[in-house]
């Protein structure tokens, strides 16, 4: 239930809450990390409202009057959440202050009065370890502006790529946050595409969505795929957005080898090879293929003569369950090996590529019941707060389903489709959802959070 927090000069060191949720044990008030001693009294007056006074507003360090949640315990309110949002490549600019994403963290932000929370975008030298205090980027109607905050109740972990994520300085916040506030801290850590693959295929539930893969190992390996599906897809380990990724071929009839990819100069390639050898020379460095998994072809739907795969994203919710927030399909680009927009590919929604609503029906509800059984596959298995996935999913000629990649942190640019915006609002407003439900079980029901 959302509260609209009302702030008063009348009174001095005193907050009134809502009769229906006031104990006269309660003593001391909460705003992230931060606590004041004060009256705490009952009203009727409205049942949405909570009024404090203004030396109590100011101690806490709130930010603005806005629609909040009220979690209490016999002793403590707690106002707020307060939703830190963890990044890095912070900028000078006023009008963009973190550099080419700050749209993307505006839209997020843009969520908080709507679902009753406070949040802001900060990085690690914004923090004030002697105060406990936060200089937060807030985006408000008059564009951003930086306030003085507690730490906040929870941290949502927006690192931009493995690189500063893997930096020990952005770890030792992370641990600290952890180890001194008890702050819960949710989607850590970018997915390894193989380490994914090797604690899924032990879950037998869901294993008959994988796709055969292997670590590449060797020529002799990949010659034997290669004949057993005719085509298989070199991919990073740890890439993301299509980079590096091979498409190769074995056409038994010219008892040759194909390979297409995306070139350095971003164009789409198709190029022939007399054998495996001199295509794995021509293409990569040395021991290059060592940081390399090899994945079973899949012979997939297509339209107009294209493939298509499905992007979907999941979302942990208000009450921490799993849902779906977005299926999208993806065409692949003119002569690319995937369907990445970067490769050429565009973006097309479920009515369109499925326009018979029976069959629809049938393709969205299998494709519900694959992911959300992924999700929580991958949630038992990943240590850390997981609260979105994204998953690029196949379906082949015979409708089967196959899971090709399961993303920590998507990408977005499904949502530039204009009939994907309502589920773009619905994506931020659950990234945000659940950090009120992680706030309010690490208030009330820690050993939930932090088993």
């Amino acid at each position: 239930m959302k509260y609209s927090l009302i702030v008063t000069n009348e009174y001095s060191q005193t907050v009134y809450i809502p009769k229906g949720i006031f104990k006269p044990t309660m003593e001391q008030i909460f705003f992230g990390t931060i606590s004041c001693a004060c009256s705490i009294q009952s009203h009727s007056y409205n049942d949405h409202e909570v009024i404090m006074s203004k030396d109590v507003y100011e101690r806490l360090h709130i930010p603005r009057c806005s629609k909040v949640h009220i979690f209490t315990d016999e002793e403590r309110v707690y106002v707020g959440p307060l939703i830190g949002i963890f990044t890095a490549g912070f900028t000078e600019s006023n009008l963009r202050p973190i550099g080419n994403r700050s749209l993307f963290f505006a839209k997020l932000l843009a969520v908080e009065e709507a679902i009753g929370a406070y949040a802001y975008v900060f990085g690690a030298h914004h923090i004030c370890w002697e105060k406990g205090l936060v200089t937060g980027h807030f985006y408000t109607d008059a564009g951003w502006k930086q306030m003085e905050v507690p730490l906040p109740n929870v941290v949502y972990d927006r690192l931009p790529n493995r690189k500063t994520e893997n930096q020990h300085y952005f770890k030792h916040i992370k641990e600290r946050l952890q180890r001194e506030y008890s702050i819960p801290w949710y989607n850590p850590g970018f997915f390894n595409k193989w380490s994914i693959h090797e604690q899924l295929i032990t879950d037998h539930s869901i294993s008959h969505f994988l796709p055969e893969t292997e670590q590449y190992a060797d020529l002799s390996q990949l010659n034997d795929l290669l004949k057993k599906y005719r085509h298989v897809y070199l991919k990073p380990i740890n890439g993301s957005l299509g980079y590096g990724v091979f498409q190769l071929f074995y056409v038994e009839d010219e008892k040759c080898y194909y390979c297409r990819y995306r070139d350095k100069f971003t164009k789409n390639r198709l190029q022939k090879f007399p054998n495996l050898e001199s295509m794995i020379n021509h293409l990569f460095k040395q021991n290059q293929l060592q940081q390399y998994i090899v994945q079973q072809g899949i012979s997939l739907l297509r339209i107009d003569g294209r493939t298509v795969d499905f992007r979907i994203h999941t979302n942990k919710n208000r009450e921490g369950n799993w849902q779906v927030s977005v299926i999208a399909a993806k065409i692949a680009g003119k002569g690319s090996a995937t369907t990445h927009l970067k490769n050429g590919g565009m973006v097309k929604t479920i009515e369109e590529v499925f326009p018979n609503e029976e069959q629809r029906a049938d393709i969205v509800d299998r494709l519900t019941d694959a992911v959300i059984s992924l999700s929580k596959s991958i949630e038992i298995r990943t240590v850390g707060l997981i609260g979105e996935i994204g998953f690029d999913i196949g379906i082949d000629k015979e409708l089967n389903i196959w899971l090709f990649e399961a993303n920590s942190k998507p990408g977005r640019a499904i949502f530039n489709h204009p009939k994907l915006h309502e589920y773009d609002l619905l994506s931020r407003k659950l990234s945000m959802l659940f950090a009120i439900y992680l706030t309010e079980k690490s208030i009330l029901e820690p050993e939930v959070i932090f088993q």
